[in-house]
């Protein structure tokens, strides 16, 4: 399995309540769309915030992006694509399409690094982290 196979595609629509003065999607909801995006991506893959507590570690982010190119607007229904990108570090990195329409609304990235229990950032990848990833076709 390469990595491009590993990615997710979550529907979501616009509430009231995202919105701004504008009418459109407050730049600051993209950041939860991509949370839910994570989410959905952990669940369809198995990798998720629980496994890394169980095992000891925390996933903070510690680097977001998000460019947009068109806005959304209250009721729009759209998509999410989560992409998982393979790096030898120490970290997880998704990159992000956000799909309304068929047209591309914006795009964005979130890094997560491994804390400890004492949170110590960790720089060697945790096992449970390695076993995923061979689990996933990513490593031998």
């Amino acid at each position: 399995m390469s990595n491009s196979t590993l990615k997710t595609t979550t529907k979501l629509k616009v509430r009231f309540h995202e919105c701004d003065p504008l009418q459109i999607v407050w730049h600051g909801n993209y950041f939860k769309y991509f949370e839910e995006a994570r989410e959905a991506f952990s669940k369809k893959h198995g990798i998720s915030y629980l496994d890394a507590k169980n095992n000891g570690f925390t996933m903070p982010i510690v680097k977001t992006e998000c460019e947009h190119k068109l806005p959304l607007q209250y009721g729009d229904e759209f998509e999410v694509e989560t992409h998982f990108v393979n790096t030898e570090a120490a970290k997880i990195i998704f990159k992000y399409q956000i799909f309304c329409s068929e047209k591309l609304i914006c795009t964005g990235k979130t890094v997560q690094v491994f804390t400890d229990k004492n949170s110590e950032l960790v720089l060697i990848n945790p096992p449970f982290f390695l076993d995923w990833k061979k689990k996933m076709g990513l490593i031998k």
